[in-house]
């Protein structure tokens, strides 16, 4: 099959969710033998130049990119507000440049399949139809309102409060309008399917989880210092930066009072300097972007993901686990992955369900090793890479057929 994905964002290096979810993809494509095609949106906030991809994979697959300057604009925001009712996110991937750069390329080319990575490449639908007649895919990486409304929730300040409320209609409304405009549905998580059946839709749908190439995870504990915490993630979005700050506010200072010296480790890309500031506590350890984070996770032990809010699959939490790690997660955190608490994850949702398990790990090393061991055996298991691609392949050629 001839396949072009789009993407809002440079999926090269796949150091964040929604990158290593494409790449991963566009991998298993290519190492089953179809011809790939990654037509993506090169922003400042996630730069990085084609030329600079490795040799080997640009031999596999084909790369071109179109600058798009995504930059939150407060001006550009406050006349979207007030003058239109078109959710101010979408509209910044809009993009004339990156539009006839797709129509060249579907002019060029006989594609059987367009896979758009994201509720925002679903702009360029129209113009799909228009030269190509590719069956158009939905990759759903989340429920994207979703995101907007649990964020919503956790905003304090009433004038942020106020337009983030007004985005989240503008968005829900824009994702619900763009339901069955797609030929197939592909969201990430059975969760997210059930409710995009609920929001009306009716296309055909196969649930794709974010693979890994399990041959590129070995857990490695000859040098993991325990006890230890660690949190991993992209430290520019939201939900993010909101998880974490509710732990170390209500969490890590009475389980690092009652466990001396124990430290956490924290690590992540884009961090602004605000929020780096409120990381400066006692046995804290911040990192920013790193090389190599297998590395990184499998000198530590115990893996941190307090989210709040969000929507979709956290692709670190599956890495974590094919490491071996044991993870203390929230309900909100685990969404998507089906996981079983105390078996090979824990769940806590309020900060005394996170002290006492913190608390119950690092005093019982069985404990760590049996749900470690268990969560290897659940990804083994689950989370193949290609075999989720081949899965998805064999969707789409029973559409081709049909």
């Amino acid at each position: 099959m001839n396949i072009l994905q789009l993407s809002n964002k440079m999926p090269y290096p796949p150091k964040d969710g929604g990158s290593i979810a494409t790449l991963n993809l566009s991998k298993g494509f290519a190492e089953l033998g179809h011809k790939v095609t990654v037509l993506t949106m090169n922003t400042s906030k996630h730069y990085f130049s084609v030329d600079n991809i490795p040799k080997n994979l640009k031999s596999k697959i084909n790369f071109f990119d179109v600058f798009v300057n995504t930059k939150i604009n407060p001006f550009n925001a406050l006349i979207n507000l007030l003058f239109s009712t078109f959710p101010y996110n979408a509209k910044r991937f809009i993009s004339k440049d990156f539009n006839n750069k797709l129509i060249n390329l579907l002019l060029d080319n006989d594609y059987d399949v367009i896979q758009l990575e994201g509720l925002y490449l679903c702009v360029y639908i129209n113009v799909i139809r228009k030269y190509s007649k590719a069956l158009i895919i939905y990759r759903a990486h989340n429920i994207e309102h979703e995101i907007w409304e649990r964020t919503t929730e956790q905003q304090k300040g009433f004038l942020k409060k106020f337009y983030l409320k007004i985005l989240t209609k503008r968005i829900k409304k824009f994702e619900i309008n763009l339901i069955n405009q797609y030929d197939a549905l592909v969201p990430i998580t059975e969760r997210d399917a059930l409710n995009f059946n609920k929001l009306g839709n009716n296309k055909p749908l196969h649930v794709s989880h974010t693979g890994i190439n399990i041959s590129e995870l070995k857990p490695n504990f000859s040098n993991m210092e325990f006890p230890s915490l660690f949190y991993i993630g992209a430290l520019d979005w939201a939900p993010n930066q909101q998880g974490l700050l509710w732990f170390l506010d209500n969490i890590w200072l009475k389980i690092s009072d009652k466990h001396k010296n124990l430290k956490f480790y924290i690590a992540g890309r884009n961090a602004p300097q605000w929020f780096i500031n409120k990381l400066k506590k006692g046995n804290i350890f911040y990192f920013g972007e790193i090389d190599d984070a297998y590395e990184f996770m499998n000198s530590k032990a115990i893996m941190i993901v307090p989210l709040l809010s969000g929507s979709g699959m956290r692709i670190k939490i599956i890495e974590g686990m094919a490491l071996g790690k044991i993870i203390i997660s929230t309900s909100i955190g685990a969404e998507g992955i089906n996981i079983t608490h105390n078996k090979n994850i824990i769940i806590a949702d309020t900060p005394d369900g996170f002290i006492d398990e913190i608390d119950r790990v690092l005093n019982n090393k069985v404990v760590f090793d049996n749900i470690g061991k268990n969560a290897i055996t659940f990804v083994n298991n689950n989370y193949d890479n290609l075999t989720i691609t081949s899965s998805l392949i064999n969707f789409y050629k029973g559409l081709r057929i049909t």
